[in-house]
């Protein structure tokens, strides 16, 4: 929502309200007036497209874009406490969050970044260097040597989660493409092998016949 208000030059309007003027106000406060107005009837009319209806029922009697957007706020961010409480639930899933074995590097760093997006969404601060650092701790046995690597050679304080994300992304795919060619080694020996018992057991048989 922020977006799109963004990109309709009406932001500040649903932020700050429009400013009342008085009677004796210039020329050029009654135009700034009048465009304000505009843009708050452009933003509460961008608020009404973009709602269910639940929620177009709680918002449909406020008069202005604020008012709106400040009914939906309370709405989907609740009060102090239930955020309070929304952290801490929030803060021991990070804790815990591990990368599961099955998991690729791509869905363990989406996941990541959906709770610290939470997280944040309740003003909670989250430095790049600990997020990473909380990367390294938690992957799967098959990246050990990959973050022994990456400790030793990088500086974590400067490393973002892009890189990091890039350099495992880039070891996954090569561990993958091992595991495809040893898969095919395994395949092509065991066909070898039952095509050789098919002879031997081919060349049995007609051994028994000529006897």
């Amino acid at each position: 929502m922020k977006a799109i208000f963004g990109f309709q030059e009406c932001l500040d309007v649903v932020q700050e309200g429009v400013q009342p003027i008085e009677d004796n106000s210039t020329e050029a406060q009654k135009l700034e007036f009048r465009d304000a107005k505009k843009g708050d009837c452009k933003a509460i009319f961008l608020i009404h497209q973009c709602v269910d209806r639940p929620n177009f029922e709680k918002i449909s009697t406020a008069s202005s874009s604020k008012e709106a957007w400040e009914i939906l706020d309370k709405c989907y961010s609740g009060g102090i406490k239930v955020k309070k409480v929304r952290l801490q639930m929030m803060r021991r899933q990070y804790e815990l969050l591990q990368m599961e074995e099955q998991e690729t590097i791509v869905e363990y760093f989406t996941r990541i970044r959906s709770l610290i997006n939470l997280m944040k969404g309740c003003c909670e601060q989250i430095s790049e260097q600990n997020i990473v650092e909380k990367i390294l701790r938690t992957l799967t046995a098959r990246f050990d040597h990959v973050v022994v690597a990456i400790e030793e050679s990088k500086d974590l304080e400067n490393f973002n989660i892009d890189e990091l994300q890039g350099s495992l992304e880039a070891h996954e795919q090569r561990f993958l493409e091992r595991v495809s060619d040893i898969q095919s080694q395994q395949a092509l020996s065991a066909q070898f092998k039952r095509r050789n018992l098919m002879h031997n057991d081919k060349h049995k048989k007609s051994s028994g016949r000529w006897q």
